[in-house]
């Protein structure tokens, strides 16, 4: 895969036999596992209370055409989907929900209804209600039931992280000193810049590249900085990382995702000093950290940054196969 920077109902059947027609609500992590491995076509399980509160991030798993939705690390709810057919696949990489319209209609398709819209590329793909057949047959987008598509709507904001990908992995979470650290410029760095006025709101992303040793801040999807960035030696992975929200003297709680094709990283604890070991000028470091909150998607890529405009909206990273 060339990787290169652009940048989850609630209804109770009374016939257990029709359990999954058109959802299901759940109360504990144990019986939303069972269900989800039983899923046909157009059902889905929502179990929003087992975690309450927390960023979500949505996995859109194309092989097996199913998303699952994550608070703050913990999965709340899991749905069938269907995404793009042969011609308009849906792209593969970590995106940012960019815009959302519980109303909208399709600017390319004969203005067909898209329910509870959530878009999370700049050419239009969304997650969003729709057709269900049980295999690929959407113009790229990601098809879920109607409900299950309300629920997620209710929950979310610009800003989510979607990662879709040919075989979704389910995230870690662990402790972290931190979110990069201040420390002398590496060697033959370049220029940095930090103008937070390009974009004065919104949820912020950190791409950092190993191959350049320096990463690029975006806010709402928007650059508004880059800097060296000193990188340990022994990363050699590419993951995402989102900061939850966690309890006071916990630490700072991560969740991790790890892209596959990565080796065998999958639900192998996080390195307290994963990210805490990144290291950044002091002087960019003491305007930057004050956007390191909750929310916050750190992307860790071997891939070099490509040359963005400054002021212009870019996907996290996409995939082209």
């Amino acid at each position: 895969m060339k990787l290169h920077l652009h940048l989850f109902a609630l209804l109770l059947l009374a016939q257990p036999g029709a359990l999954y027609a058109q959802g299901s609500k759940t109360s504990s992590p144990v019986e939303l596992a069972r269900m989800a491995n039983e899923l046909k076509p157009g059902q889905w399980v929502w179990a929003p209370s087992i975690a309450p509160t927390g960023p979500i991030m949505v996995l859109v798993d194309l092989s097996a055409q199913v998303a699952t939705v994550y608070r703050n690390g913990i999965r709340i709810g899991v749905t069938t989907v269907s995404t793009g057919k042969a011609g308009h696949e849906t792209p593969d990489g970590v995106f940012k929900v960019n815009f959302k319209d519980a109303n909208h209609h399709s600017n390319k398709y004969n203005n067909a209804a898209m329910p509870f819209t959530q878009r999370f590329t700049m050419d239009g793909v969304a997650l969003h209600a729709g057709g269900l057949p049980g295999y690929p047959e959407s113009h790229g987008c990601v098809h879920m039931p109607y409900e299950f598509a309300r629920l997620l709507f209710g929950a979310t904001q610009v800003g989510m992280t979607v990662i879709v990908t040919g075989k979704a992995a389910s995230p870690s979470k662990g402790t972290s000193a931190g979110v990069m650290a201040p420390g002398a410029a590496p060697a033959g760095a370049g220029d940095s810049y930090f103008a937070p006025e390009r974009s004065p709101a919104g949820p912020v992303s950190i791409v950092i590249s190993r191959s350049d040793q320096a990463g690029v801040i975006l806010r709402n999807g928007v650059e508004i900085g880059r800097t060296p960035v000193e990188i340990p030696k022994d990363v050699t992975q590419t993951a995402v990382y989102t900061m939850a929200s966690g309890a006071v003297g916990e630490g700072i709680q991560w969740i991790r995702v790890d892209v596959p094709g990565q080796g065998d990283v999958a639900g192998k604890p996080i390195d307290p000093n994963a990210l805490a070991n990144f290291r950044v000028p002091d002087a960019y470091y003491a305007q930057l950290k004050g956007l390191l909150v909750p929310g916050i998607t750190v992307l860790v890529t071997q891939a070099p940054l490509a040359v963005g405009e400054p002021g212009k909206q870019l996907a996290v990273l996409s995939g082209d196969k």
